[in-house]
């Protein structure tokens, strides 16, 4: 097993004042990689699945993720990708050219209970919250890079 280091650092001086910083988390246990570049097209398709079955090529074990980075590699087209959860509840995010995204998982559950994206969501509660079962993707208008890092324990 191995620990994941994420580390974020923003660098930025305005007015000569610095108005940057360093944020550095740790994720242990570690013992699952998954580093895939894919390329994208301007039909959606689905880039990774998730359940309580037995992790497979593309398909991984929900409750053992812990983290999912997405970064475009195109320089001039962006990405949507589309996270569904149990109830078939969807979000969105465009994610543009040379952009990343993270989805960080829950410290314990993984994708389990993360999300609800029903017009009334609550955010003051966690009753309504479902599991990540898939990421679907698809390009504005030209095939676009996209690199995607899953860690599970």
């Amino acid at each position: 097993m191995a620990n994941l280091i994420v580390t974020h650092t923003e660098d930025v001086t305005l007015n000569g004042q610095q108005f940057g910083g360093t944020n550095v988390r740790s994720i242990s246990g570690i013992n699952e990689i998954s580093k895939r570049i894919l390329t994208i097209t301007t039909t959606e398709s689905t880039i990774a699945t998730f359940s309580s079955a037995v992790a497979s090529a593309g398909h991984y074990i929900a409750a053992d993720v812990r983290y999912i980075r997405f970064t475009n590699k195109d320089g001039t087209n962006f990405i949507t990708l589309t996270f569904r959860n149990q109830d078939n509840d969807e979000v969105a995010i465009k994610l543009d050219f040379g952009q990343s995204f993270i989805l960080n998982a829950d410290n314990v559950g993984g994708m389990v209970d993360i999300f609800n994206a029903t017009q009334d969501a609550d955010a003051a509660s966690d009753t309504a919250l479902g599991d990540l079962t898939n990421i679907q993707a698809d390009a504005n208008t030209g095939s676009c890079d996209l690199e995607m890092i899953i860690a599970s324990v």
